[in-house]
């Protein structure tokens, strides 16, 4: 899994400046705070990744098996801890209001608290949790419910309450009460729940999200939501979540807008990549991409996010699978290539993958006992990724006009580059200001983030250590390729999550 101290360092937590959320113009303002780096948390996400929950759970989330909406493949917790959740903000629930902190998600749809009735999970004791019998406006419900995780899962039952946002009471709200929280990661955790903000596709239970509610009950001025978190470390104020609207003091510019392409996660069509302002080519036909509060880094598929990674001089975990294929296969490859046989065929035709008729899928007995023992990746199924990057990555450079020898030095060096999921990419924190800046087309215009905002400095003076942040995810068909957008971009981009027009927007934080 390689080393993770550097990327587990960068989980900050953060509490609430005191709610005021009054306004004169309809907007509903959820301000947030930033608290330093707890050394606790870094604790808990290494006790934790030490039996990889964390990383399935990120595989869970993003439904890797290619069901949708599905509870048992839909997770929310564990990615919290790993992926940066900086922003938090308070809310209500019950008559008189039980006060919780909570993470303003929009890459999952439900609201989940600990309850009173959470016994035998040490972290319910360090939280605070609902006690229905101190609330006059508490409906009994439960019907169970699960949130899949890493090795268990945060499970209770569902009931109803009213909740409190800033100054909206939202009535007969369907929530979590969660009974059993069986990770050490919630033991030191700052937030004691989550409140989801995508759309009901995903909810587990088909429970009616706290958003939809806020507009089926004429609590907001316009059925839109907007984000503006503020990235510069030294600010006391961590950002605002504005429901009802968008307020013009966080946007420079105009807002550029995509139509959602499929109901769950706020996703869209997103096009090129670009590195110092020449095209990648790896989404030139259009990739699909998820704009997520939820996640901190900026997530992609492995290929592109390897040859991001190598331009701007991060030293990932070498892959001695990727260099293997390169050293048996590279040559035969790039003939096959020069030959204009079919790419997506090539793999298979080397005898590293069997073809499905779309895509190359692992060979080998491997991969089945790895299915069987729980694991999802075996020998071949690395030797198959790695030949199947290698192949999109010579493609990328005969079109370059690259020489056969420079070519496959290249990708060699990209090899050097592959990170593991969990692992880091460190770069030199003195050489910022030289490297490329990275862009992402969205609805015909680029987005451009600096190093400065895509590097994540830990740690200050001689003791600061620099970490890229962009991580490699590869989510298979149907659900799949799929970018996610996190903190790093919506922190440089406002974002604007429009549910009446079904479309999401970016523009220049201000």
């Amino acid at each position: 899994m390689g080393a993770k101290m550097f990327l587990f360092a960068l989980v900050l937590s953060a509490l609430l400046f005191p709610l005021d959320s009054s306004s004169n113009d309809g907007l509903i303002r959820i301000p947030l705070k930033k608290m330093k780096v707890d050394q606790n948390n870094r604790l808990a996400a290494r006790l934790e990744s030490k039996e990889g929950d964390i990383l399935r759970a990120f595989f869970r989330k993003y439904n890797f098996h290619g069901k949708h909406g599905d509870s048992q493949d839909t997770d929310i917790v564990a990615l919290k801890n790993y992926m940066d959740a900086q922003y938090f903000g308070e809310i209500g629930i019950g008559t008189p209001p039980q006060k919780f902190t909570v993470i303003f998600d929009t890459g999952s749809s439900n609201l989940w608290v600990p309850s009173s009735k959470c016994y035998f999970s040490i972290p319910c004791f360090f939280h605070s949790k609902y006690k229905s019998s101190q609330s006059s406006t508490y409906k009994k419900n439960g019907e169970p419910a699960a949130i899949q995780y890493g090795s268990g899962a945060i499970s209770g039952f569902f009931s109803d309450d009213n909740v409190k946002v800033g100054d909206l009471v939202v009535k007969d709200q369907e929530f979590i009460e969660a009974t059993r929280e069986p990770s050490v990661t919630f033991l030191v955790a700052k937030f004691d729940g989550i409140l989801g903000l995508g759309f009901q596709e995903i909810s587990v239970g088909s429970a009616v999200p706290v958003w939809y509610n806020m507009v089926k009950q004429g609590l907001v001025k316009d059925p839109v939501f907007s984000f503006w978190l503020n990235r510069n470390a030294k600010d006391e104020q961590g950002g605002e979540i504005v429901f009802g609207g968008v307020d013009p003091n966080h946007f420079r510019g105009e807002i550029t807008y995509v139509p959602v392409t499929q109901k769950g996660y706020w996703q869209f069509d997103m096009g090129d990549v670009l590195i110092d302002g020449k095209a990648t080519g790896y989404c030139k036909s259009g990739c699909s991409a998820i704009a997520d509060s939820g996640t901190s880094l900026l997530a992609g598929p492995s290929t592109i996010i390897t040859t991001i990674n190598q331009a701007i001089g991060a030293s990932g975990v070498a892959s001695e699978q990727c260099k293997a294929v390169i050293q048996q296969y590279g040559q035969t490859i790039m003939d096959l290539l020069l030959a204009e046989a079919h790419p997506k065929k090539i793999c298979s035709q080397v005898g590293v993958c069997t073809f499905d008729g779309t895509h190359g899928v692992s060979m080998g007995i491997e991969s089945v006992v790895d299915e069987k023992a729980g694991r999802s990746a075996g020998l071949h199924d690395g030797m198959c990724s790695a030949c199947e990057m290698a192949v999109i990555w010579m493609e990328n450079q005969l079109r370059q006009n690259q020489t056969q020898d420079s070519i496959l030095n290249y990708v060699n060096e990209l090899c050097e580059r592959l990170p593991s999921p969990l692992g880091e990419s460190a770069v030199d924190c003195g050489k910022l200001s030289s490297m490329p800046t990275v862009s992402f087309t969205i609805g015909g215009k680029v987005f451009d983030l600096s190093p400065n905002e895509y590097i994540l400095k830990v740690g200050e003076d001689d003791k600061a250590q620099c970490i890229s942040g962009f991580i490699g995810l590869d989510i298979p068909p149907p659900r799949g390729p799929l970018w996610i957008l996190g903190d790093i971009f919506m922190g440089r981009y406002h974002t604007v999550f429009d549910y009446g027009k079904t479309r999401v927007g970016f523009a220049e934080a201000a």
